[in-house]
């Protein structure tokens, strides 16, 4: 009687086991709830693996436990299953090649001639000095055994400065002090401001380079900051090459530049190439401005910004 009782007893077991119910998604009702899914902000359903195929176009992926997942009311996704087989796979076919851009070296970018129209088109963005193609000088190395000289432009029909143009030695250099200034370019309309006068007559070759003062040919109209600390940056260079030796030349060219009819130029072109040497390269354009000034350079004239 006890053996029969006890095969009754495993049978009545069995029958049990077999009948715990099993959720609709087709996952046990028991998983763990510390389970890890991942599921998307609007979606409605979860999954076990990130590279589901339902999660392929979900912007966003977020990884929440299984818990939480039931909690929102999500199920499980029916593609679920299959990721989990061929998810290897699946992976690999579908990462996408990133698109490589091609980098141009800047040697083969060509330059934009610097010549005095295209300088016209620059505008000041807060930066005085621009460089001009790569710092390198475009000049017309006369030969050094003409020995040093000075060139300077002839006004033109409005009165304004030209270019000014020199084999520079330190024999052109001054010996004596600068005298007072006195010549009027066009656009002199000068006025103070904060920190000083606004303008200053500027020598398109410097007076230390060549002793030249009040040479009508020489002088422009010059903003203070263009003169100084522009200008004159450049110049020192210059001044402090020569003086070093009587067999150092430097050739050397400045030339403003002017929009249409303006009486006072956007600024000026430097260029210095130190002869049998690198001491000296450059090749610049410095803006005619000033803080503090709105400039009318047709005129002249000036305005407090």
């Amino acid at each position: 009687m006890s053996k029969l009782f006890k095969t009754v007893l495993s049978l009545i077991v069995a029958v049990t086991i077999l009948a715990v119910p099993v959720g609709a998604t087709g996952e046990p009702s028991n998983a763990n709830a510390a389970t890890m899914v991942y599921v998307t902000k609007t979606g409605k359903h979860y999954f076990y693996h990130r590279h589901n195929r339902g999660l392929n176009r979900a912007r966003k992926v977020y990884r929440v436990s299984l818990q939480k997942a039931k909690h929102r009311g999500l199920t499980l996704a029916a593609t679920d299953q299959a990721t989990a087989t061929h998810h290897k796979r699946t992976h690999h076919r579908r990462i996408k090649r990133r698109t490589v851009v091609k980098r141009v070296p800047v040697k083969h970018i060509k330059q934009a001639k610097a010549s005095a129209s295209g300088l016209q088109k620059l505008k000041y963005h807060g930066q005085q000095i621009v460089i001009i193609n790569h710092d390198l000088p475009k000049l017309n190395r006369l030969s050094i055994n003409k020995g040093a000289w000075q060139h300077y432009g002839n006004l033109d029909r409005l009165n304004r400065v030209t270019t000014a143009d020199a084999m520079l030695n330190k024999r052109l250099m001054p010996h004596t002090e600068r005298q007072a200034l006195y010549v009027d370019p066009t656009g002199w309309h000068n006025k103070r401001g904060h920190g000083g006068w606004l303008y200053n007559r500027s020598h398109l070759i410097g007076y230390q380079l060549t002793g030249q003062n009040n040479n009508m040919k020489n002088l422009m109209t010059g903003t203070r900051s263009l003169n100084a600390p522009g200008m004159e940056k450049y110049e020192n260079q210059v001044a402090g090459y020569l003086r070093s030796s009587r067999s150092h030349y430097v050739r050397y060219e400045v030339k403003p530049v002017f929009a249409g009819n303006d009486l006072l130029a956007n600024g000026v072109q430097m260029q210095g190439e130190s002869i049998g040497s690198h001491a000296i390269r450059f090749n610049v354009y410095i803006f005619n401005v000033q803080p503090g000034f709105r400039l009318n350079y047709r005129t002249g004239t000036s305005k407090a910004a």
